[in-house]
């Protein structure tokens, strides 16, 4: 190893390294493509065309031993229903009914009720000078549309999200031996589970009843309806997926946007430019911003073989910036900026089913603040970051308005 390269260290569980993790990730990009990490035993990719081929590689890279390095690592049966951890043929089949709920056309149909709870929200703080924009929109809509979407009570929507949040908090750099160790997903199924039994005798039209009753043909060829343990599975994926990162995606906007007041100020006054904009944040602080494979057969990358059985995390955070793709501005924030596609949703056959939703909840959030509050700054000593091993993003963000 060069000198260069001798002090090179990148560990997804280290807080320092998370809390600004992009000058790491550049060193990798330039100094090594292909990196290993010793003490966790994992191989990385953080170049654009690297961390794309990866997420194609649904052949060799797999997902059927978790997509969670933490997951990967402790060898443990997926539970049935989650879609993101299988692979072809049953991928292809689980994926299918998802795709049916979560249609652009579908999404779009709910965004007077999404923009409705937001003005609601937001006008209620009218008068003061500051907020916790996490507590008082970020972390709550999300919960609240799945909530909709699915048809769980209100009065539920607060318990599921704690289990969930719970379930991926990381309380140390250390506490990754722990995470997940119970990945049965019991805390939200027994949360969902006793209000699932109900709708099967009270079927209605929200997402949890369509699930329960939609008949297909599996990848046996038997056609069948989900089993109550595979609905159990999507439930507790919408729940988790569809709430920290959505959560995370606002929170990053609000206060990337406070250090750029001419943008803000733009977006105020043209607020077409908004929809670029989410996709901008997302680029530039992607929510989740490593996934992880099992590699089921050699892999060649860089001239190094990545051997069958091992870990293998893609950092898709990092390619959002490689300057190989986005060129000499890659580390810069452009609510102008044009692009065909990011990675912070990943891509190919994995590509987040919940994106369509993510994307409206981004754009009617920032809309909405930005016709009440224009200009705003953070105060970072009161505000928290969230750590897990998962998504990245703040817990606490204390929004000042100028």
């Amino acid at each position: 190893m060069s000198t260069a390269t001798a002090d090179l260290y990148y560990d997804p569980y280290d807080f320092e390294i998370d809390a600004d993790p992009y000058p790491v990730w550049k060193r990798m990009r330039d100094e090594q493509p292909l990196y290993y990490n010793e003490k966790h035993d994992f191989w990385a990719v953080s170049r654009w065309d690297d961390v794309e081929g990866a997420l194609k590689d649904h052949g060799r890279l797999i997902s059927g031993h978790g997509t969670i390095l933490e997951l990967i690592k402790a060898n443990i049966q997926m539970p049935p229903g989650m879609v993101i951890f299988e692979d072809p043929p049953s991928h292809t089949t689980y994926r299918g009914l998802m795709s049916r709920v979560f249609t652009p056309r579908k999404m779009n149909a709910i965004e007077p009720e999404v923009r409705r709870y937001c003005q609601i929200e937001l006008d209620a703080l009218e008068g003061q000078s500051e907020f916790d924009i996490v507590e008082v929109l970020a972390a709550k809509m999300p919960m609240r549309v799945i909530g909709m979407l699915l048809g769980i009570p209100e009065e539920n929507q607060q318990a599921i999200r704690d289990s969930t949040d719970s379930g991926l908090r990381l309380d140390s750099s250390d506490d990754y031996s722990t995470a997940f160790k119970d990945f049965s997903g019991s805390g939200t199924q027994d949360l969902f589970g006793e209000f699932l039994d109900w709708r099967m005798e009270n079927p209605s039209d929200d997402v949890m009843t369509q699930l329960i009753h939609t008949e297909f043909e599996d990848h046996t060829g038997v056609t069948r309806t989900l089993t109550r343990d595979e609905v159990l599975g999507y439930v507790n994926l919408l729940a988790g997926a569809g709430n920290e990162t959505t959560t995370k995606l606002i929170g990053h906007t609000v206060r990337t946007l406070a250090g750029y007041p001419e943008q803000r100020h733009e977006l105020r006054d043209n607020p077409e430019l908004i929809p670029n904009a989410i996709e901008e944040s997302l680029r530039f602080e992607a929510p989740s911003p490593i996934q992880s494979r099992y590699v089921a057969e050699d892999v060649e990358i860089h001239g190094q073989t990545v051997p069958a059985g091992s870990a293998i995390v893609i950092v898709n955070g990092s390619a959002n910036h490689d300057e190989r793709k986005w060129g000499p501005t890659s580390e810069e924030f452009d609510i102008r900026r044009s692009m065909d596609h990011h990675l912070s949703f990943g891509y190919g056959l994995h590509f987040c089913l919940g994106a369509a939703l993510a994307r409206l909840e981004g754009r009617v959030a920032l809309d909405e603040l930005l016709k009440r509050f224009p200009d705003w700054s953070i105060d970072y000593d009161r505000s928290e970051r969230s750590h897990t091993s998962t998504v990245r993003g703040w817990d606490k963000l204390i929004v000042v308005l100028d």
